[in-house]
């Protein structure tokens, strides 16, 4: 809001009474003409700054409305604040201003350097991508085959490559189906087998999945019935077959991935859920597809298809590294109906996923897997590097230090990863998110961690060089 405007004398002030006005202009004869030094009268119009070669550089590729948008804030920031219009009010000046406040793409998303240790960092969006992935994504953002066969012009079933890379993958499934998260998927296998019907789900598998949303809620939300067995620490067999009955949909077992339970527990594998007699549905979140022997307790596909179930469903932006997507694998007759069911429509994914999920697939490893198995002997070697490049810094006394990392996203909870880390002051991992890129690290008793685990090997340059760049600014 702006503030009003009085005059004492031949001054006139921008301020409240009582308060510390800011000088605005002195009216005074000079050879009989009033002088007028209000600053604000020498702001630029908008069309003379959008003319500077740089911003129609910058409106090239992120579009003029945008650029526009920026100078006329800018310029009605320096029409508000009179002390800052008084340090550039000039075009050039607006338009460094201007520049130094647009981003870097068209989108306000930034690249961030994710230095916390957490491989699956869901607020930084869990598994980047592999270059064969954005590559695909290069691809697929034009005019593709998506549904079209090349060969005699006609209608291609949607996304045919993707399901035959996934299918080589995971053998044991007779189907595969992608929709667009690992939500959906749960949902779309519910609404085929138990719509109107009863779930039976143990009491100790209600979990919760993230930002408030419940699984029960979900289920419901699909018009099935829970029919919740056993307590929250111990359910057997026999529970669940008391509760199985001609209205029964499904049993679905949901891997609660996000916490673990220890102690005086218990609980019923897929393979002895199979022999109930109905279609036994397996959620086990984190999207591996095979075991990993780093990761023991985490189910995964291949083994939950082996043991018996109907369908098995999992995120594709997790431990499989690739983009958001909800991987269903299963038999052949459940799959085809959650394939035909009308919601299915509502669900899939566009291209562009299609294509980075394939490319995950078939191509090299991902940075999430070599995030996980990445050697800590590396880690130590890279973190000894950095913190020696920084030693000259003597005022934040750069260390290496012990940093155990965690897979993240919900998934492996309790699985530590030996590694290393940079200890620097707390006070830097404020000024490195305010960077370009923003470096994102872990504070931690005191001290701001740059975990190396998860940032690829070339930008360990453009890390010292982001420390220096705060330490020259005296923080």
């Amino acid at each position: 809001m702006a503030l009003p405007v009085f005059k004492t004398g031949e001054a006139e002030y921008l301020g409240l009474a009582g308060s510390i006005p800011v000088r605005l202009r002195q009216s005074r004869p000079i050879g009989g003409r009033v002088q007028d030094r209000d600053p604000r009268r020498s702001l630029p119009r908008t069309d003379a700054v959008l003319a500077d070669p740089r911003l129609e550089s910058a409106a090239s590729h992120l579009g003029r409305a945008r650029v526009k948008r920026a100078v006329t804030e800018q310029l009605q920031a320096l029409r508000t604040d009179v002390v800052s219009a008084g340090a550039g009010t000039d075009a050039a000046s607006v338009v460094d201003a201007v520049l130094r406040g647009l981003p870097d793409g068209a989108t306000s998303l930034q690249r961030v350097i994710n230095a916390t240790g957490v491989v699956l960092h869901t607020n930084l969006g869990r598994a980047p991508l592999s270059p064969a992935a954005v590559q695909a994504l290069a691809t697929a953002a034009g005019y593709v085959d998506v549904e079209f066969d090349l060969t005699d012009g006609s209608r291609a079933r949607r996304g045919r490559g993707t399901l035959a890379a996934l299918r080589a993958q995971v053998p044991d499934a007779e189907a595969v189906h992608v929709v667009n998260n690992g939500a959906a998927a749960l949902v779309l296998a519910t609404l085929a087998l138990a719509a109107g019907r009863e779930v039976v789900v143990s009491r100790g598998e209600m979990v919760e999945i993230g930002d408030g949303f419940r699984l029960p809620d979900l289920i419901t939300a699909t018009g099935a019935r829970l029919r919740e067995v056993g307590t929250t620490n111990r359910v057997t067999l026999d529970d669940y077959a008391a509760a199985v009955g001609p209205d029964t949909g499904c049993v679905l077992k949901v891997h609660p991935s996000n916490f673990r339970i220890e102690g005086f527990t218990r609980s019923v594998d897929v393979l002895d859920l199979a022999t109930l007699g109905v279609p036994v549905v397996a959620d086990i979140g984190s999207g591996l597809l095979y075991p990993d022997s780093l990761l023991p307790g985490e189910p995964d596909v291949t083994s939950a298809l082996r043991a018996g179930a109907a369908v098995v469903t999992c995120s594709g932006d997790k431990l499989l590294g690739g983009p958001q997507a909800g991987l269903v694998f299963g038999t052949a007759d459940v799959v085809e109906a959650m394939r035909r069911h009308p919601l299915a429509r509502a669900l899939r994914v566009d291209k562009l996923t299609l294509a980075a999920l394939e490319a995950t697939v078939d191509g090299p490893p991902s940075p999430t897997h070599r995030a996980l198995h990445a050697d800590p002997d590396d880690l130590r070697g890279r973190c000894e590097r950095l913190a020696a490049d920084l030693a000259d810094l003597a005022e934040i006394g750069a260390e290496v230090v012990r940093s155990d990392g965690v897979v993240g996203g919900g998934g492996a909870p309790g699985v530590t990863l030996t590694g290393w880390a940079v200890a620097l002051p707390e006070s830097y991992a404020a000024a490195l998110r305010s960077g370009r890129p923003p470096i994102v690290g872990r504070v931690e008793r005191g001290r701001c961690l740059l975990d190396l685990r998860c940032v690829d090997s070339a930008d360990d340059e453009a890390v010292a060089a982001a420390v220096r760049a705060v330490g020259a600014g005296g923080v």
